[in-house]
């Protein structure tokens, strides 16, 4: 589908959404949407604020930030968090699960209807799982690529040779 047809398609639900849910179908509600709609890369609230403050100087980051929860809470986007890193945001909200670069970032969507069907762990707790999304963690090509790269074909610079004393655990093992 064509990424214009998209964007007026989110916006539609937008208007549908705020109205469901009597919120203001703000300026601001509609160009957060739009931004994340032409975006594939999980951006995080940071990025879609400097997408947006071109169009838009007078836009707070706190702004986005809110606008981006109150759209995960409406169902229009979803929240996509990792251990140690800003949450992103997608627009897709459908079941799909992730690939997560350890070294990068970035965060690639995978659709396989086998991790779909998975059967969920009864709980003795009594907590009720509502849905699931699964992140595999690894290296993305670019970075598997950079890291088996030998250091003599690297355009890294070599690490420099250490000058001065030696580590006193170095002294030790050479007594």
């Amino acid at each position: 589908m064509p990424v214009g047809r998209a964007v007026r398609s989110d916006s539609q639900k937008l208007e549908d959404i705020c109205r469901q849910h009597a919120l203001p179908l703000t300026i601001q509600r509609r160009l957060i949407l739009q931004a994340l709609s032409r975006r594939t890369d999980h951006p995080t609230a940071d990025q879609i604020f400097d997408d947006i403050r071109k169009e838009m100087g007078e836009l707070s980051r706190t702004t986005v930030y809110r606008v981006l929860e109150t759209l995960v809470r409406v169902g229009l986007a979803r929240k996509v968090c990792h251990p140690g890193a800003a949450s992103r945001y997608e627009i897709k909200t459908d079941r799909h699960h992730h690939l997560v670069c350890l070294d990068c970032q970035a965060i690639v969507d995978l659709n396989d209807p086998s991790l779909d069907c998975l059967p969920l762990p009864e709980t003795r707790s009594g907590f009720q799982v509502q849905d699931y999304s699964i992140q595999f963690r690894g290296l993305c090509s670019n970075c598997a690529a950079k890291r088996s790269t030998p250091r003599s074909q690297s355009k890294l610079p070599a690490a420099p040779a250490r000058k001065g004393r030696a580590k006193s655990s170095e002294r030790r093992r050479a007594v």
